[in-house]
């Protein structure tokens, strides 16, 4: 009998390190991966380098528009004005529809985009959701100038020298778009600095 109990022991012992074991293993092997990394990867597949440029930017375009409509979203929650949470509601709005738009672009071009929001989204959100209340909307309009100032910089590129002709397309139709939200938070950023 205690010949039994010992050899059952042992099993239970080795069934429970081989768990152990495996468990461990299984969590060093589920890394996280951008979801930008992940779509360039599955582009750079599929695509010779012509297509290549044209699949990175509607990779670019789809992360500018994920951490947009991230961003609004939490100046609607954090914003401390009537006038952030409002502008925050219309960049939900606009981004969501423009990437949309974008799905649809990238479906008929057979382009992979990030479903998620990428590593430099979140960490921009975090940044915002570790301001300080009273900084938030400071903070958040100047992301916004800057976020759009390089956003209009690479539809510019795109409108120009994309190789498909419905991106370049697509690409000029945003820029009004994105030079309109430009504006926006260029006339509040002064605004906000006088305070």
């Amino acid at each position: 009998m205690k010949n039994q109990f010992l050899k059952s022991s042992v099993l239970i012992a080795f069934a429970l390190g081989t768990l152990t074991i495996l468990t461990l293993s299984s969590c060093n092997n589920s890394r996280h991966e951008d979801s930008k990394d992940v779509a360039e990867t599955h582009n750079d597949a599929k695509f010779d380098n012509a297509k290549k440029d044209d699949a990175e930017f509607l990779v670019n375009a789809a992360e500018i528009n994920l951490e947009e409509i991230q961003l609004g979203q939490l100046a609607q929650t954090r914003g401390t004005t009537a006038e952030i949470k409002k502008l925050g509601k219309m960049m939900e709005t606009e981004h969501t529809k423009a990437l949309d738009d974008l799905k649809g672009l990238a479906a008929q071009k057979q382009v992979t985009l990030p479903a998620t929001l990428t590593d430099d989204g979140m960490s921009v959100n975090k940044k915002l959701l570790d301001t300080k209340v009273s900084k938030f909307d400071k903070e958040y309009i100047d992301e916004m100038v800057s976020g759009h100032e390089t956003a209009i910089s690479k539809f510019e590129k795109a409108a120009k020298d994309a190789n498909d002709v419905d991106i370049r397309n697509w690409a000029s139709s945003m820029i009004p778009i994105l030079r309109s939200h430009l504006d926006q938070f260029l006339v509040l950023q002064t605004r906000y600095e006088k305070r």
